[in-house]
């Protein structure tokens, strides 16, 4: 189309690794704008080292100013506390049908409810969440207060359950956030709380900061982040706001004040150790991202995902971390194809890091042949 411009996929690397601040800006934690979208959990001490691909050794990981929550698709997610209202208001569903929408099949008939179904379960949170509790505790003071068609037969423990999706997609909007000491993770309510949303509202924004920090982007690739269609998105989608680009050939956008910055990108050269669930790796279009099937299937498994190994851009191969007798972390590097002496090197300057972050007193590192 005349006068879209033409992106390839390097610079489409080479931006979204400048707009995730992989460089080491030299920033304390909840300053990055990174964690516009946060910083996903999953597994446990994800985000603190998504953190640590970000930060310099110099500048702790530990900030007061951050807060874990279920937010994106109900998933545990570090973010700015200053930030929490806004979000859950632009995360609620964005219709009765997107409500529905976004319950799982087991709950069918609870599904109809709508909009009313996550009401409930935000307005059940607030009542029992007023100090820190198990989980369990939570679930079933929950699952009393909601709407039967909410919950289901639970089999193996023979007992009703509040539906596991509502649960975590409404913690937010009920005020709720995850007290994590060591492997147990309770439930405590927020320091402030306000009303749940009375209906969405800055969901643009949502899709503006993907852009900015994952983009060039399509409207589908937004909607597979937030949770939502991409028939429901489009009705609040902020066009007006975006340039639209090609990427190698493909139409996509990216916020109209970053359209300079894309073109003008210098290509990246550092190598990070990222964790499963980097913000990074939270691109939908994991086909420009690691082009090879093979290579997408070893990264993005049904469970258990490794981390990924980042040189200057692209994702050559994947990396696990055992825990070690005598606070010893043990690390394994698979990479996709042999690696240069150099990035041999950087991988165990950065695996050094990854020890830092989760306390280890010695770091073991084995790189396979590629």
């Amino acid at each position: 189309m005349s006068g879209v411009p033409e992106i390839d996929r390097k610079r489409v690397l080479a931006y979204r690794v400048a707009s995730q601040q992989l460089d080491r800006p030299g920033l304390r934690p909840a300053d990055l704008d990174a964690l516009a979208l946060g910083a996903q959990d999953t597994p446990y001490g994800s985000s603190r080292l998504a953190l640590a691909a970000r930060v310099p050794a110099t500048v702790g990981l530990d900030d007061d100013r951050l807060e874990l929550v279920w937010s994106f698709r109900g998933a545990p997610h570090l973010h700015r506390r200053a930030e929490l209202p806004a979000l859950a208001a632009a995360l609620w569903p964005l219709s009765d049908t997107d409500a529905a929408r976004r319950l799982p099949g087991q709950i069918r008939e609870g599904a109809k409810l709508g909009l009313a179904a996550f009401r409930a379960a935000a307005d059940a949170f607030r009542a029992v969440v007023t100090a820190p509790m198990d989980r369990g505790e939570v679930s079933r003071a929950v699952t009393e207060r909601i709407p039967a068609a909410l919950s289901y037969d639970c089999r193996p423990c023979g007992a009703r359950h509040v539906s596991g999706a509502l649960f975590q997609q409404a913690g937010l909007a009920g005020g709720v956030r995850l007290a994590v000491s060591g492997r147990a993770a309770r439930l405590a309510p927020l320091a402030e709380r306000p009303a749940p949303p009375a209906a969405a509202s800055g969901t643009d924004a949502l899709a503006l900061a993907y852009q900015r920090l994952l983009g060039p982007a399509t409207v589908g690739d937004v909607a597979a982040f937030l949770g939502t269609s991409t028939t429901e998105l489009r009705r609040v989608w902020p066009a007006d706001a975006q340039a639209e680009v090609r990427v190698d050939g493909r139409p996509a956008w990216v916020p109209a004040d970053r359209l300079d910055a894309l073109r003008a990108v210098d290509p990246a050269r550092l190598v990070r150790l990222l964790p499963p669930g980097d913000p990074y790796l939270q691109a939908r279009d994991r086909a420009l991202l690691v082009p090879e099937r093979a290579h997408q299937q070893q990264l993005w498994r049904m469970l258990g995902n490794p981390g990924a190994l980042l040189v200057d851009g692209e994702i050559t191969g994947t990396w696990r971390a055992k825990q070690a007798a005598k606070g010893r972390l043990e690390l394994t590097v698979t990479p996709f194809a042999p690696l240069p002496k150099r990035v041999v090197g950087e991988i165990g300057a950065e695996a050094e890091t990854v020890g830092a972050a989760r306390g280890a007193a010695e770091v073991r590192v084995a790189v396979e042949a590629g």
